[in-house]
């Protein structure tokens, strides 16, 4: 085999990697964000308030485990171990967090009065494995391999894959879900029947697939070598130092990055999180006819992204970044206007032409979401330097998971418990459900606008920088 052909066979392994890894984590990631709280209404409580603490507890828990294993990979000077071994337990404590279905319909008042807490506790050790096996894993070793010369592409990946990944898990999952549910196709669908096992369990053992193939295929980069600095606490103490900080000559516009994206995801950690539920117990869907809604508009918004490569290549990153924030806030006012209710959408035909502004909507939500993320990750990774890009990922995740997660999910709890239900909805325990209303995606149009003011500032450092 020729110099050219190896590179070529190289390239194409490493592509595959990019993507067979990143779309299998993205999944479960997407599984994690939308069918656990879509589980949790129909399987454990309909109280909101169990969702908010499983969103909290996992960021808490995600932010300690990046530092914890990213610090351990500078120090190591590998990412394969960690991508491999986490893969394989993320797929083990996936389907274990379906099982506390059985806890709830147990019989065993301990159990059912436990039941809620166990969700809690085991989307926790999920998310700490799980990031583990991404945040710390994957994404340090995608960075180990990005370059001025595949920035974009790479970007394009991380955009598409979270997009790709919604489509699949949305609509796939739905499907799945839906699957011996006898009230699907009738006039009173009932949610409370539908098959979350069969999904739990085919995610985590694909995931778990993922993570033995990565152990025989996956390599770490040859110029990545191990970083040591004092001990392991030392270390990990180290990157909140301002002296260690200051080191990176770019620290002003990596911080005004991050902020970028730490903004905007605060309301899509609201409106994303009760997306599902708000279409199945306000307007009306089945679970299967929300993963269509979802994932026909994200697929169409996932095919923005192809061109934008070469203008975040072009040195145009803010720019992206304004347009996304426009076109994502246009759409969440026009779902909080325009789709108020059962009577504004056709449930009984999903692909009825009256049902196209909604389509629409989420179309515009979802290419305002893709594109920031395409162009705010590669902006705030190029930034790292390389001795430190482990720990550095755990800075990323406070201010792209932990900040948003807490703070979105709280306002998005704050707004349901305090909007009025026009006709209640209760479950089959017979509990009042908290179903989220058409005011939260108008707020959330509101605070994404305020993603303008740190961008503003940061576009300034990005300019003086390239030019």
């Amino acid at each position: 085999m020729s110099i050219k052909e190896k590179k070529k066979a190289s390239g194409f392994k490493m592509w595959t990697l990019i993507w067979g890894l990143g779309l299998a984590g993205q999944i479960c990631w997407n599984m994690e964000n939308q069918w656990f709280n879509t589980f949790v209404y129909a399987k454990i409580s309909g109280d909101v308030n169990i969702v908010t603490w499983m969103v909290i507890v996992s960021a808490l828990v995600t932010t300690i485990s990046t530092f914890v294993f990213g610090t351990w990979s500078d120090r190591l000077g590998k990412r394969k171990i960690f991508v491999s071994c986490g893969y394989i337990i993320w797929g083990f404590t996936t389907i274990l967090f379906g099982l506390t279905e059985y806890a709830r319909n147990s019989g065993i008042g301990a159990l059912i009065a436990l039941s809620g807490a166990l969700v809690v506790a085991t989307d926790a050790i999920m998310s700490f494995f799980g990031s583990m096996a991404y945040d710390s894993g994957y994404s340090v070793w995608l960075n180990d391999h990005t370059n001025a010369g595949n920035g974009g592409q790479v970007g394009a990946a991380l955009a598409v894959l979270p997009i790709l990944s919604t489509v699949i898990g949305t609509v796939v999952g739905g499907m799945l879900i839906n699957i011996g549910n006898p009230t699907v196709g009738t006039a009173h669908y009932d949610p409370s029947q539908d098959n979350y096992q069969l999904l739990f369990w085919t995610m985590g053992l694909f995931v778990i697939l993922v993570g033995f193939a990565s152990l025989f295929f996956m390599k770490d980069h040859p110029d990545v070598k191990s970083h040591k600095n004092g001990t392991f606490m030392q270390q990990l103490i180290s990157v909140f130092q301002l002296e260690t900080l200051n080191r990176n000559p770019h620290l002003k516009e990596m911080l005004l990055a991050c902020t970028v994206n730490c903004v905007f995801f605060i309301p899509f950690n609201f409106y994303f999180t009760h997306l599902g539920n708000w279409l199945i117990y306000d307007i009306g869907l089945t679970t299967g006819d929300m993963g269509l809604v979802e994932g026909i508009a994200l697929l169409l918004a996932a095919l923005v992204t192809i061109p934008f490569a070469k203008v975040i290549n072009s040195g145009k990153i803010p720019q992206v970044c304004f347009a996304s924030v426009l076109l994502n806030s246009v759409g969440l006012f026009g779902i909080s206007k325009f789709i108020t209710g059962p009577d504004s959408i056709n449930t009984a035909n999903l692909f009825s032409f009256s049902n196209l502004h909604l389509f629409a909507f989420v179309f515009l939500v979802g290419v305002g979401y893709v594109l920031i993320s395409q162009a705010a990750t590669i902006w705030v990774k190029m930034l790292f330097p390389e001795e430190n890009r482990g720990a550095l990922e755990g800075v990323k995740v406070i201010f792209f998971t932990l900040i948003p997660m807490f703070f979105g999910t709280l306002i998005g709890n704050f707004i349901i418990k305090h909007t009025p239900q026009p006709v209640p909805v209760y479950d089959v325990y017979g509990h009042l459900i908290d179903v989220p209303q058409e005011n939260l995606f108008g707020i959330a149009g509101v605070m994404v606008l305020l993603t303008l003011v740190p961008l503003y500032f940061g576009g300034k450092e990005y300019r003086k920088r390239v030019g």
